[in-house]
């Protein structure tokens, strides 16, 4: 396992702006796949998206598709979140993920390391 290390997540308004870090301890973001997940209370954890470790290309839930991001910077070795227009229905604990695959199922099982999670609360 990996650790994963996140941070970034807060209360904004709806409409509003985030984004979210994650840094792998002791490897290299570009040598893996890694993707965001998030659950809301009483529900099941859910892909948000992911980026390719070979290209760098992503893929993304419909749920957030145009208005979520996700992009990497290798010489800061870390990976974004960039989420805009922010709605009640985005609040949720935000995870982290890192996959061996090169593209990983959008299943929680194809990810083998998890970060912590960070709240974000989406005000309306």
């Amino acid at each position: 396992q990996v650790q994963l290390v996140e941070s970034g997540g807060g209360l904004v308004q709806a409409g509003g702006s985030l984004r979210l870090s994650c840094a792998p301890s002791g490897r290299t973001v570009s040598d893996y796949t890694m993707g965001w997940f998030r659950q809301a209370p009483g529900k099941e954890r859910e892909f948000v998206g992911a980026i390719i470790r070979s290209d760098g290309r992503t893929y993304y839930a419909e749920a957030v598709k145009g208005r979520f991001t996700i992009s990497r910077d290798n010489a800061k070795n870390t990976m974004y979140l960039q989420m805009n227009s922010l709605k009640p229905e985005d609040a949720a604990v935000y995870y982290c993920a890192l996959s061996e695959l090169l593209v990983p199922g959008r299943g929680p099982g194809n990810f083998g390391s998890w970060g912590q999670g960070t709240q974000v609360t989406v005000s309306s």
